[in-house]
C-alpha cells in the first residue's frame, strides 16, 4: 500500500469511527465501510466531502446517502453472510457496494439509465462482480433471481408493493424507509407480517425517482 492509499484508508476509517460513534456497527459492517472507497461514488466536485457524514448530490438529480444513513440501513437489513440481496433503487452504487460485501450475491435495479451505466462502471473497476445491475422500475423488483433473503428500498414509498413482497423468502427481512403523513419511518418487515418502526429519516421520494 502506497502512501495516497495509506491516506485514503485513513479517511475512510476515521469515517467508520464517526459512524460507529453515533451508531454502534457490527465490526463485519464497518470493516465494509473502510474497504469501500466512497470517493468513487460521488461527483469529482464534491469527493473532498466524499467522508462527512453528509448525503450529497450526484447524478439525474438524485442524492447519495448519508454514510450515517447508509450504515443503520445496512445493519437493520441484518445482511451478513445471507446469500441474496435485493436494493430497489441503485443510485450511485455505493450502497449495493457496501452489501456486496456482506452478502454473496447483490441484485440492485435502477431506472435512471444514465445511472446504471455508471454504477456498472464503477463496480467493474473495482471489481466488485457479485453485484447485478438491471435498468428497470424498481417498484417490480427482479423476479427471476427471487426469492432473496433480504430486500432494502434506497427510497421512500408509501407501501410496499405486495409483488415486492412475493420475492422475499419465506424467512427474509425487507427494510424500506416509508412516508407516513409529513414523515419518513425506517420500517422493517418480516415475510410473516411483522411490522417494526426503527427510527426517522429523510431519503428522496420514490415518487421523484429511486435514488
Amino acid at each position: 500500500m502506497n502512501l495516497i492509499e495509506r491516506i485514503e484508508r485513513q479517511k475512510r476509517e476515521k469515517m467508520a469511527d464517526s459512524i460507529d460513534a453515533v451508531f454502534p456497527l457490527d465490526p463485519r459492517i464497518k470493516k465494509a465501510f473502510i474497504n469501500i472507497q466512497r470517493e468513487k461514488f460521488v461527483p469529482l466536485g464534491f469527493r473532498h466531502f466524499a467522508y462527512k457524514l453528509e448525503a450529497l448530490p450526484i447524478a439525474g438529480r438524485q442524492w447519495i446517502s448519508s454514510p450515517l444513513t447508509v450504515a443503520k440501513m445496512t445493519q437493520y437489513l441484518e445482511p451478513i453472510g445471507v446469500d441474496s440481496v435485493l436494493e430497489i433503487g441503485c443510485g450511485s452504487g455505493y450502497q449495493a457496494a457496501i452489501l456486496s460485501q456482506l452478502a454473496r450475491r447483490v441484485f440492485t435495479v435502477e431506472r435512471i439509465g444514465r445511472l446504471v451505466v455508471e454504477a456498472k462502471r464503477r463496480f467493474r473497476e473495482l471489481g466488485l462482480h457479485n453485484i447485478h445491475v438491471k435498468h428497470a422500475d424498481g417498484m417490480h423488483g427482479w423476479k427471476e433471481f427471487a426469492p432473496y433473503d433480504r430486500i432494502l428500498f434506497s427510497a421512500a414509498v408509501e407501501r410496499v408493493p405486495r409483488e415486492i413482497f412475493d420475492q422475499l423468502s419465506p424467512r427474509g427481512i425487507l427494510v424500506a424507509p416509508i412516508i407516513k403523513g409529513d414523515r419518513q419511518i425506517i420500517t422493517r418487515f418480516n415475510k410473516n407480517g411483522r411490522k417494526e418502526e426503527l427510527e426517522g429519516c429523510l431519503f428522496i421520494d420514490s415518487k421523484r425517482g429511486i435514488e
